[in-house]
């Protein structure tokens, strides 16, 4: 089981142990599970939260066993108050597990102000010194690869915790090839990360005598898997199937720390064909398509209650960055060297499952036929001019809009969403495509001009504070985010929220100037004339961007920053100028 996180402060400690100790308490054998921690950030208060868990845990996993807890990470389980119905010896336990979960908490919390346990510990002196960016190898817990050959990976972010104990995990192309990795709650063979194509093995499922002979060839391994004799050994045992390697953990140590290095990977195939591949901010995407290639399938597996929930950024300039950030990644896979346009027809990749790559790797691209949608209808309104057909072509374009709505909505109600959040997430998506997406273009000719490199940016991760269901049973569907009474729609002063400005300005003038007679005038004076269909999809617009149309009128983090405004009603007027000229 992997967790990756990289930043104490974006990705609170406390949050990465509830994912940790949902991990260690899911119900598989203790023997066979390993969990491993990968920390970017080089944080000496994340290794001290996760040395507290540790010492929690030998309470919290045998209660959680005990009584079938169901949601395992504790901050979601002590949420709700005591269940009334169990019994005195249960009620004694729970009060039990909850002080010392509070007490972790306060030990983690107070340990974020007040880093005197640095010096106190000498486990602690390989962080002093050191940058996030800038660090020799620092192993605290094993390294995969060197102490266990598990045959099955789990990759999971360190917000995205372990809803329920007993099962693991798009529906849309799950019935092609399989869905695509989206970077948590995942599972991979350790053979698939280890660059194996459908080819290399035989019918019973082993490497083949081919495969065998060409990647056991002298120095084949040592090349792509790097000098260390030690992991090369562990690759082979992998291959071929074999037990976990047993060596002494100090060893194995000083060993993780020279392949745990940053350097180790160059001149090898890390990144390129093996393991999870770079040269994109999605790398999660950017490796599926390099799985997929090699003629694997995946699998779709969605249980009810869903295996892994996660916590996500409130709806704001946080979640801004981190939907432009996925447009850019997304734009980054589609014209580097993994792109699902690259071997249309000679690569493993079945035609349709390269069609939904395509489809996905697009988003970015998207921004600007949204942005079109947008402010078309309020040009023809402004122009004079009509956008749609008279008559019984328009009855059928209605029509159609109709159904296509109905139907995104019925499949929100069948998976348990109310009305409210499928129009918050018609919202959120137009909202995401013309103004994140949009930045996400500019990004990508950016590097492919050679002008600047992408970024990333760790988006904040919050806690959620409140769900549904009893303390033990398991978190049922959540719009986390999607609706409207989850929280407000935040608004800071940048370029992110400019475009929507924009956008509702420009539709409210267009729909001010046709109930002010302004088109019905210029009808006097010729032109083919704009009428209510116009109209209406202005009305939509509004509707739809009504986040940004209460901005207008609000104050504060929930208001419109009136640097944004005034831009935005700057290009209103260059907008209605340039669309009421003949």
């Amino acid at each position: 089981m992997f967790v990756t996180t990289a930043d104490p402060v974006r990705e609170p400690p406390i949050l990465v142990v509830n994912t940790v100790l949902s991990l260690l308490a899911v119900n598989y054998p203790a023997n066979k599970l390993a969990c491993y921690v990968s920390d970017d950030g080089c944080s000496p208060l994340t290794y001290f939260s996760l040395k507290e868990a540790s010492k929690f845990a030998k309470i919290w996993v045998p209660f959680c066993k005990k009584y079938n807890v169901r949601v395992r990470a504790p901050f979601r389980y002590f949420l709700n108050p005591l269940p009334s119905s169990r019994d005195s010896e249960f009620t004694k336990d729970w009060g039990l597990i909850k002080t010392e979960y509070e007490k972790l908490s306060r030990k983690v919390e107070d340990a974020t102000g007040d880093s005197h346990w640095l010096d106190s510990d000498n486990d602690f002196e390989a962080f002093s010194n050191t940058k996030p960016i800038d660090h020799s190898t620092i192993v605290k817990v094993r390294v995969s690869g060197l102490m266990t050959n598990a045959p099955y990976m789990l990759n999971v972010d360190c917000d995205m915790y372990v809803n329920e104990a007993d099962v693991y995990l798009g529906r849309g192309i799950a019935g092609i090839q399989g869905p695509i990795f989206t970077g948590s709650g995942c599972f991979h063979t350790r053979k698939v990360m280890y660059g194996l194509s459908i080819d290399d093995l035989d019918d019973s499922g082993s490497l083949s005598s081919v495969a065998t002979k060409r990647m056991l060839a002298e120095g084949s391994l040592a090349r792509e898997f790097g000098s260390s004799k030690e992991i090369v050994k562990s690759v082979v045992e992998a291959l071929q199937g074999k037990s976990n390697p047993q060596q002494a953990i100090t060893n194995s140590i000083e060993i993780a720390k020279e392949v745990g290095n940053c350097h180790y990977e160059y001149q090898t195939s890390w990144g390129k064909t093996i393991g999870w591949l770079y040269d994109s901010m999605a790398d999660d995407v950017n490796t599926s398509i390099g799985i997929h290639s090699r003629g694997w399938t995946s699998s779709y597996i969605s249980p009810d209650p869903p295996a892994f929930l996660g916590c996500m950024p409130p709806m704001g300039p946080v979640a801004m960055v981190q939907w432009q950030r996925w447009g850019t990644g997304m734009l980054e896979v589609f014209f580097n060297k993994q792109s699902p346009l690259m071997g249309l027809f000679h690569q493993k990749m079945r035609f349709r499952q390269r069609l939904a790559y395509i489809s996905i790797s697009m988003w970015g691209l998207r921004s600007i036929p949204e942005l079109f949608y947008c402010l078309l209808p309020a040009y023809c309104l402004l122009h004079n001019s009509a956008l749609f057909p008279k008559g019984l072509c328009l009855g059928i374009i209605v029509t159609l809009l109709g159904m296509h709505s109905l139907y995104t909505l019925w499949e929100f109600m069948r998976v348990g969403f109310s009305v409210q959040s499928w129009y918050v997430s018609q919202s959120i998506w137009r909202i995401k495509a013309t103004s994140c997406w949009l930045f996400s273009i500019l990004d990508i000719t950016l590097k492919l001009l050679g002008i600047s490199k992408v970024v990333l940016i760790v988006t904040q991760k919050t806690i959620p504070e409140s769900r549904s269901g009893s303390g033990d049973e398991p978190t049922q569907r959540i719009d986390h985010g999607l609706s409207p009474s989850s929280g407000k729609f935040e608004i800071d002063g940048s370029l992110y929220f400019l475009p929507g400005t924009f956008i509702v300005l420009v539709n409210l003038a267009a729909i001010a100037g046709y109930w002010v007679g302004q088109q019905s005038w210029s009808c006097k004076h010729g032109g083919g004339g704009s009428g209510l269909a116009e109209a209406c999809i202005c009305v939509l617009v509004v509707i739809i961007f009504y986040p940004f149309l209460m901005g207008l009128f609000k104050k504060g983090k929930y208001g419109i920053p009136l640097s944004t405004l005034s831009k935005a009603v700057f290009l209103t007027a260059l907008f209605v100028v340039f669309s009421v000229r003949k």
